[in-house]
């Protein structure tokens, strides 16, 4: 082992932007899965042609049009979901989140009689989660070929041991990595390979573990205005005011029972962010009725600007047999930036059958190449993170299905929804995708109504643990989300 003397402190990262800002942030914040009450979310979110409903001030703003009365309506939500990771082995991680859903008035300014011209005027506020972000995932397995202290070498490789940053720098520090003889103290082995006296002879066969707790949402406050005019046409248009706040958390462990050159027994990574922001956007959209048994629905939504705060720390622990422990971090570092996320075009139609049934479509256009970093005073340039976007991610097309029976005061209902891919062919996710399935139940007795919904949602995913010269160290992940909700509403003036 090198001496003491020559552990170094940890070198700060003073370069904004090294470990942020990349294509899983853009997505993350761009992405997103309609919430709101349980009659929106059991009918697949289907609503771009249908109105009527507060969830509509973020989707169709035109939706507000459709009312007819002054409305309150408020949604809890029961948040499940389970994560099953296949690495070298499979493991299972869950988590439960209790959260509000929606809330939301509308406000009825203007009610005439009459069938033609203006007939309502409606203002309107809704709060709606848009996306959960709360996950948890366990990877474990046996690693025959690799190491993250392997990635940490290959991160190294070029850079004198007291020029080091980073992970690797506490890496350094922390003995896991060490500099080759003969190399000018710029190359790098391991503990695995004693650090390198031996590189062919490398022993791995480490446990691997991984931990990962996510939290967070993303929600917005929609101000809204809409009307009807001659119960023909329905229009609207919605101020959104969406707030962010994700934590991204995990715990890396690599231990081993082997007895190695080096004195190994075990190292702990942690890497720790958390982003808070507040994006503003316009959207406008209308509903025609061209025949009283048909709706169709437009709606565009502007680009979400988000001004985000980071701050990020990671730090590392290692243990060898001689009873020796180091323990290192870097600086914590705090980021400014903005993201634009992409514009929306959506369209839908639905068919009322009598006052028996109902049943609706939608279809999304998003593209996600369009989603762009920018600074907000720092002056760096994220011009290589918004290529990396344009050339990994890709236009998605969505689709929603939703229908509705009645019977008396008792409503079923049931959806489907179709998430598109994002990524273009030969990434690593250039497979993933999201399907949702719900189903629910509703009761209205004059100006009262209950709804209960049911969502779930699926989606499959490659995670990659580090990438190392010879490997990507990756697991398969399955994800099912489940979501429970309860509305209570009640009608003003019935």
């Amino acid at each position: 082992m090198k001496r003491l003397t020559l552990i170094i402190a940890a070198v700060f990262l003073t370069i904004s932007g090294i470990f942020a800002q990349n294509v899983d942030d853009a997505l993350r914040y761009s992405q997103i899965f309609y919430n709101g009450t349980a009659r929106f979310m059991s009918m697949g979110g289907a609503f771009t042609a249908l109105g009527g409903d507060m969830s509509t001030l973020s989707q169709n703003p035109g939706g507000l049009g459709v009312f007819r009365s002054s409305e309150i309506s408020f949604t809890p939500q029961l948040f499940h979901i389970g994560t099953s990771s296949n690495f070298h082995g499979i493991s299972d991680d869950y988590l439960y989140n209790f959260n509000i859903g929606q809330i939301g008035i509308v406000s009825n300014i203007i009610s005439n009689k009459q069938e033609t011209g203006l007939i309502v005027l409606n203002v309107g506020y809704s709060f709606n989660k848009t996306s959960n972000l709360h996950s948890t995932v366990r990877i474990e397995g046996i690693s025959n070929n690799s190491s993250l202290a392997d990635a940490w070498a290959d991160q190294g490789f070029g850079t004198y041991y007291s020029d080091l940053s980073g992970a690797p720098g506490i890496a350094y520090d922390a003995w896991i990595i060490d500099t080759l003889t003969g190399t000018g103290a710029t190359e790098y082995g391991t503990v695995f390979s004693n650090y390198g006296d031996d590189p062919d002879g490398s022993v791995y066969g480490q446990k691997i573990r991984r931990l990962i707790n996510n939290e967070g949402y993303m929600g917005e406050h929609a101000f809204s205005v809409g009307g009807n005019i001659s119960n023909k046409v329905f229009f609207g248009a919605t101020l959104g005011i969406s707030r962010l706040k994700y934590t991204g958390h995990y715990e890396h462990l690599e231990s081993t029972d082997q007895v190695l050159d080096s004195g190994f027994e075990d190292f702990t990574y942690v890497e720790h962010f958390e982003n808070t922001g507040t994006g503003v956007a316009l959207k406008i959209g209308a509903i025609f009725k061209p025949v009283e048994t048909v709706r169709i629905g437009l709606a565009f939504h502007s680009p979400t600007i988000f001004k985000i705060n980071e701050y990020y720390y990671d730090n590392v622990n290692s243990n060898f047999s001689d009873g020796e422990n180091f323990e290192y971090e870097n600086e914590p570092l705090r980021f400014n930036y903005a993201l634009t996320t992409p514009f929306r075009v959506l369209a839908g139609i639905g068919i009322q059958v009598k006052k028996v049934a109902l049943l609706s479509a939608d279809y999304e256009f998003v593209d996600y190449t369009a989603a762009r970093f920018s600074e907000t005073g720092d002056n760096y340039d994220y011009s290589e993170k918004n290529l990396g976007i344009r050339n990994t991610l890709k236009p998605a097309h969505n689709i929603r299905l939703g229908g509705e029976f009645r019977w008396d005061k008792m409503y079923l209902r049931g959806g489907y929804g179709y998430y598109g891919k994002v990524f273009k062919a030969g990434e690593e996710n250039d497979h993933m995708d999201h399907n949702s399935i719900s189903f629910g139940l509703g009761f209205r007795e004059q100006n009262l109504n209950i709804d209960f919904g049911y969502t779930n949602i699926r989606n499959p995913q490659r995670y990659i643990l580090y990438n190392t010269i010879s490997e990507s160290a990756m697991a398969n992940l399955s994800t099912g989300k489940n979501i429970f909700t309860v509305t209570v509403g009640y009608k003003f003036g019935y």
